[in-house]
């Protein structure tokens, strides 16, 4: 198969609707406090593993976990994905600190993330 590789899924957000609760029970999960702690994210980094808390799901109307699959060129990824059948649901913005991110739809309604730090 042709194409972009990936660099494996390295990071999970999860929707939640009491941060301080989830936040909680992620770092006795985890074994260690969050690395980022705010009013409207908070991340652990666990075994070269992002773990990110959205309250509410955030403004992307997140309603279950994503997994972001790390990519060396999301515009180029995003173009194989979408010829391949799926369908954009969030264009590829940055979020902070060079970092990009995009969600696509597979054909079974799954939300799938790319991120790419530059």
């Amino acid at each position: 198969m042709t194409g972009s590789f990936t660099q494996g899924i390295k990071t999970v957000l999860h929707p939640v609707s009491d941060l301080a609760k989830a936040k909680a029970v992620y770092a006795a999960l985890l074994g260690i406090p969050p690395q980022t702690d705010s009013s409207y994210y908070v991340g652990f980094e666990a075994e070269g593993q992002h773990i990110g808390l959205v309250p509410g799901g955030g403004p992307q109307g997140m309603t279950s976990p994503v997994a972001y699959w790390h990519v060396p060129d999301i515009e180029a990824k995003l173009a194989e994905v979408i010829a391949a059948g799926a369908t954009v649901r969030e264009a590829a913005h940055e979020v902070g600190g060079g970092r990009l991110v995009a969600t696509v739809i597979d054909p079974d309604g799954n939300v799938l993330g790319l991120l790419q730090d530059r």
